[in-house]
Order: structure tokens, then C-alpha cells, then sequence
């Protein structure tokens, strides 16, 4: 087995196999502090193939992610767990659901939207990995 890289700023060891990823007793960090994070340049990296794909096919680039970050409260925390990247690298993260009301031009009224975030710090706390970034609508 190859040992993975806990790359995240939490203290811990990314699950064996076979273990639950669900981390207890979260949020993992401070939201004031990621968001603040968001307002600086280059320190939001999408860190997931597939989130790449998915901030895409929203039209989105990092600083729009960067302002749904912004826009979360605490209220909007779902849960913690551990997230890997496909590249022998693992992140402890926070996830959470940011629900909005967009003016849906196709539709010609507003809708709600729900944005699914998750995204964790890097090490040495000045980067901002997002793991995830899409809806569930």
C-alpha cells in the first residue's frame, strides 16, 4: 500500500482502506479565517479534478468561489471528513451548503439554488484547497 500525505492543516492521519472518512467534532477551522483567506491573491487552488470540472460547468473561476465562501455563515456547516485527490494526497475537510436565491434567466424568475462546498487548509495555513464546488439543484 502507498502511504498518503495528510496535506491539510488539521493534525491527523488520512483513514486506512476500509475506515470511515467522517471526521468528529467539526468545523475543522475557523470560517473567518478561510474567509479571509478567500481575499487573497493565488490562495484558492481547486484541488480535485473533479472540481475543476464541476466550478467549469458552473462558469465559475476561483475568486466567484472564493465569494460563495464569503457568503457562508456558520449555520451553513454540514460536516468533516477526510478527502483525497486522486494523486496520493489527503486533506481533512469541512463541508458545507451555501442556498441561494439566482435569478435563473431561462426560467425567467428566481430559483433556489444550493451550493455544495468543501474545501480545507493547507498546511501551512495560507492556501485554501477546494475539494468541492457545485450544486445539487
Amino acid at each position: 500500500m502507498v502511504p498518503f500525505k495528510n496535506l491539510s492543516a488539521f493534525d491527523g492521519a488520512p483513514p486506512k482502506d476500509d475506515e470511515n472518512r467522517k471526521i468528529a467534532g467539526g468545523p475543522l477551522y475557523s470560517l473567518s479565517e478561510v474567509q479571509a483567506l478567500t481575499q487573497q491573491t493565488d490562495a484558492l487552488k481547486l484541488w480535485t479534478r473533479r472540481c475543476i470540472q464541476d466550478v467549469a460547468k458552473l462558469g465559475f473561476d476561483t475568486d466567484d468561489v472564493g465569494g460563495l465562501i464569503r457568503e457562508l455563515s456558520e449555520q451553513d456547516y454540514r460536516d468533516s471528513e477526510w478527502c483525497d485527490n486522486g494523486k496520493e494526497a489527503w486533506a481533512a475537510c469541512d463541508a458545507y451548503m451555501l442556498k441561494r436565491l439566482e435569478f435563473i434567466e431561462t426560467a425567467g424568475k428566481y430559483l433556489r439554488i444550493d451550493y455544495f462546498l468543501k474545501f480545507a487548509l493547507g498546511k501551512t495555513g495560507k492556501l485554501l484547497l477546494i475539494v468541492s464546488c457545485h450544486t445539487s439543484n
